[in-house]
C-alpha cells in the first residue's frame, strides 16, 4: 500500500501554536486521527484572521472558502497537554484556489507529530459556485510566499 508523502515548501507562510486537549485524545490514549485534522482547521482560522478575514467564508463578499481533499501524515504520537507549533505554507496557487500545507512539531521536543494538506478552492456562498481566489487574498498569500 501506497503511503501518502506530503512535501513541504522551504518557507512557511505562518506559525501558530495550539494545546492539545482532552477532546483531542482518542482510546488510545493519544492525539486521535480525526483531531489532527480539526487541529489544522483550527490554524486554518488563526491564519486567515491574522490576513483580517474573520472567517473562512467570507473573504471578500459572499467568496469564501471550500476544502476539497484532506491529507494528513502522521509521523509520531502526541499527547494532552502538549503545545503544537503549527506552520502553515501554501503551494499550487491557481485562479481558482491554491494547497495549504501544515507542519505539526511538539514545541517542547521539537519531534514532528504530521503533515497535513488540504485543497482549498474559493467559492461563492450567494451564487452556490466555484469562484476566483479573491484578489485581496492573493495578494497577501502570494506576497508572502
Amino acid at each position: 500500500m501506497a503511503r501518502v508523502r506530503i512535501t513541504l515548501p522551504d518557507e512557511p507562510l505562518f506559525t501558530t501554536e495550539l494545546q492539545v486537549r482532552v477532546s483531542d485524545i482518542n482510546y488510545g490514549g493519544h492525539v486521535g486521527n480525526d483531531s489532527i485534522l480539526t487541529l489544522l482547521h483550527e490554524a486554518r482560522l488563526i491564519f486567515y484572521r491574522s490576513l483580517g478575514y474573520k472567517n473562512e467564508i467570507s473573504f471578500e463578499g459572499s467568496v469564501g472558502q471550500i476544502i476539497t481533499d484532506a491529507a494528513i501524515e502522521y509521523k509520531a504520537e502526541s499527547f494532552l497537554g502538549d503545545n503544537l507549533k503549527i506552520q502553515i505554507f501554501i503551494d499550487e496557487v491557481s485562479k481558482y484556489g491554491f494547497e495549504m500545507l501544515y507542519k505539526v512539531t511538539n514545541r517542547e521536543t521539537e519531534k514532528e507529530i504530521a503533515r497535513g494538506k488540504t485543497g482549498i478552492l474559493c467559492f461563492d456562498y450567494e451564487k452556490r459556485k466555484v469562484a476566483s481566489v479573491p484578489a485581496s487574498l492573493l495578494n497577501k498569500i502570494v506576497n508572502k510566499v
